[in-house]
């Protein structure tokens, strides 16, 4: 394969370099391949060309299902020798959504039922959403006594009442049709269909306070548009935009496309990106068979076929593995018996210390950090904690990312909520002793020498706080000087500089406004009665940023240089500006401190929104702990995977869901039962896609770790082991350990 240098340093073959070459009128191209045969950077290479060609860069438009998969075209666009003027415009399906809804808003809102047309819209996150979501529930649970029979957390219950609100936006039908398609699809004890009239209940209460208080949410975000907005604002929007780069659109939904249809027909120029046997976020609504019909609606399809990444004995791994769960596959050069190991453990911890050495020993025999993941169907925060200790006490670089993961569930997060408490307490909040113990460890422990180790913390926690209301930290000179030395004085002067920081705080934050000396009483009006001091409602991203900046990640504190930390403080920041944003703009009540609201909403457990700080930060050389969905849609590549307990069933099976269903809720439901058949073809049909995605992003070897019993405890047996096992009977014997140098150990499973 003969591969040069394109113009800006990106490394094309000629297959590649036609297409990018182009002349620009020469219409809408439709790239199909799978995942690693450079459809995407030839994509960002015809990006390039356009702009070097002298089209107008204001005149094209990029859109992927979420931030994180343009990171290719961002950082293509970041290179200094591009030509100046204008700027590309590189965003999603919900951002332009928001711009055109915003834009039009006044024209729009009568015909689309809202009720106060002159108030500006209020867009709803995913946290926010579940807020206004539990101001609506909460009270029907607890007086009339919906969902008795659903034994999930409150988070999950918000989060999967709102996915039936997006699924019926995105699939295009009735709000009033959801109960309707559950009943008719629920095959179980038929008393339980009551639950879904109490779902349809819910989401229509929750749209008709939407429209009541011009809030919306994604589902009636899109529905505004695409019904209402779209019509109106067509014309200016397709025309300012004539050159369309569409990517990852397997990912996209079918209202999505929907609208790319509309752009398609109307457009100068256009590359439409489309990844075979992808389709990973079926169950947030990707309809694949959508977006594949777009080729329609361009002049000419462009299949890729060669891998950039695997290398030949991985290729014949992936088509082995494609063998052993399809039936059929293309045959492949190379040997599938080199390019994976097993080893066999009978606990978890025994296969987290493999885990752990085997990465050992590809760093040592120079393997990049940042060129090794490690990842499991669900990382539990048991799991990604154990994985990340025993990383960091080889010295192991490491970093975590995950998506779903409630901020509550960051040790650091429920610290600087406890500081929060602390720092404000004319909240009257309870401060648990336990979280206190914790966040102050959390606060003034590094991991160098000097750390406060659980028990002096809970001696300095019990001598220093009293547990009532809006109590103060006392000074560490206050305890006796037997437990000042048991404590050390290097633990006292850290912990006596945070105390002194949040009692400055609160000063701040309580006093009154200081008068002008200067200023001249108005005419006309009585001198004001001396008021009380009463205390501000300071913004609590705010506060959360400073006690970080100025305090917790300063040498000798516990954050100085942790990343992970940093990222969970970043995605707190961001998720508390813009709660308090939000409720800026709505009827929230006044008496009501946001900050309050805000660390209620947090400990509720309600799903994180998808923030962006983790995907978009420069590449670290460290190793990636994440769930497995989460490495496919980071869209990268590495030389070497390790999966965790590859006999557990979460590599196939669905997050129970009772009272939302991913297929049901779509255009691909039958109108049928959903019985055993149905559930077991589409647990076949995910683990497919999940192999297959993870494979074609690996470059040199794959390890399989597997234990007796699993994570919680019971024996696994799960698709993935089986489909292993077959793999196994058409393949001779694996190859001894000392082929391997990079592993420990080679076991066969028992």
């Amino acid at each position: 394969m003969v591969e040069y240098t394109f113009m800006f340093n990106l490394t094309l073959t000629p297959f590649q370099r036609q297409i990018v070459e182009r002349p620009i009128g020469r219409g809408r191209l439709f790239l199909e391949g799978a995942s690693g045969t450079g459809k995407t950077t030839t994509g960002a290479a015809r990006l390039l060309h356009l702009l070097d060609a002298g089209v107008p860069a204001d005149s094209i438009a990029v859109i992927t299902p979420q931030r994180s998969l343009a990171l290719p075209y961002v950082e293509a666009l970041r290179r200094a020798d591009l030509p100046p003027g204008g700027q590309v415009r590189v965003t999603t399906f919900s951002g332009i959504a928001r711009e055109q809804v915003a834009l039009y808003w006044e024209m729009i809102s009568p015909r689309a039922g809202f009720a106060a047309a002159s108030a500006p819209p209020t867009f709803l996150s995913l946290e926010t959403a579940q807020y206004v979501m539990a101001h609506i529930v909460t009270p029907l649970i607890e007086d009339s006594g919906y969902f008795e029979t659903v034994t999930l957390p409150r988070g999950r219950l918000y989060s999967q009442l709102l996915d039936n609100l997006n699924k019926a936006a995105i699939g295009g039908f009735a709000l009033d049709e959801v109960s309707a398609r559950l009943k008719a699809a629920w095959a179980g004890d038929p008393v339980q269909t009551r639950m879904y009239d109490e779902v349809q209940d819910v989401i229509a209460r929750f749209r008709d306070y939407c429209l009541t208080h011009h809030l919306l949410d994604f589902s009636l975000l899109v529905e505004t548009f695409m019904m209402h907005t779209l019509p109106v604002c067509a014309d200016r929007l397709f025309t300012d935009a004539p050159h369309l780069f569409l990517d990852n659109i397997e990912e996209e939904n079918a209202a999505t496309t929907r609208f790319f249809g509309a752009w398609l027909a109307r457009c100068e120029s256009a590359l439409v990106i489309f990844d075979s046997d992808a389709g990973y976020r079926r169950f947030l609504g990707a309809d694949e068979d959508a977006a594949y019909d777009l080729h329609t609606a361009c002049d000419e399809e462009i299949e890729f076929a060669d891998s950039f990444v695997m290398s030949a004995n991985v290729g014949a791994l992936r088509a082995e593995m494609a063998l052993a769960l399809k039936e059929f596959a293309v045959p492949a050069d190379g040997d599938a018996r080199a390019a994976f190991n097993l080893h066999a453990a009978r606990f978890t911890p025994e296969m987290l210390d493999w885990a752990a050495d085997t990465t050992g020993g590809l760093i040592a025999v120079g393997v990049p950090p940042r060129q090794i993941a490690i990842m499991a169907p669900f990382m539990t925060d048991a799991l990604r904690f154990s994985m990340l200790e025993r990383l960091a006490a080889r010295t192991i670089p490491a970093r975590s990312h995950r998506p779903s993961r409630s901020l509550r569930d960051e040790p650091v997060v429920r610290a600087l909520l406890t500081l929060a408490k602390l720092a404000h307490p004319s909240w009257g909040a309870r401060i648990d002793r336990n979280d206190l113990v914790h966040a102050l460890m959390a606060a003034l422990s590094p991991r160098e020498a000097g750390a406060l180790d659980l028990a002096r913390a809970h001696l300095l926690t019990g001598a220093v706080y009293a547990e009532r209301e809006s109590a103060r930290l006392a000074p560490f000179e206050s305890i006796p000087a037997e437990l000042q030395e048991r404590l050390t004085y290097t633990v006292g002067e850290k912990y006596d500089r945070l105390r002194e920081w949040l009692d400055a705080y609160i000063t701040e934050t309580t006093a009154p406004p200081v008068a002008d000396p200067n200023a001249k009483p108005k005419r006309g009006r009585k001198k004001a009665a001396a008021q009380p001091d009463t205390p501000l409602d300071p913004a609590l991203d705010h506060f959360f940023s400073r006690l970080f900046g100025e305090v917790l990640s300063a040498r000798g504190y516990g954050l100085h240089r942790d990343l992970i930390a940093a990222d969970a403080i970043a995605s707190l920041v961001e998720s508390a500006r813009g709660f308090r944003r939000t409720l800026e703009r709505t009827s929230h009540d006044a008496g009501v401190p946001i900050g309050r609201e805000y660390i209620a909403m947090i400990e509720a457990g309600v799903i994180a929104n998808q923030y962006t700080a983790a995907w978009l930060r420069p590449d670290d050389n460290a190793v990636l702990v994440a769930p497995a969905y989460t490495f496919l849609m980071d869209n990268r590549a590495v030389d070497f995977q390790i999966w965790l307990d590859i006999g557990g069933r979460g590599w196939s099976e669905r997050v129970f869901q009772p009272l939302t269903h991913p297929i049901v809720l779509s255009r691909q439901w039958d109108g049928a039962q959903w019985d055993d058949a149905h559930e077991q073809h589409y647990r076949h049909e995910v683990l497919y896609r999940l192999v297959i995605g993870l494979l074609r992003r690996c470059r040199q070897r794959v390890y399989w770790g597997i234990t007796e019993l699993g994570e919680t405890g019971t024996s696994g047996g799960g698709d993935l082991l089986e489909t292993v096992n077959r793999l196994l009977r058409r393949l001779p014997p694996l190859a001894s350990a000392e082929s391997d140098p990079s592993s420990p150990s080679e076991e066969m499973p028992a």
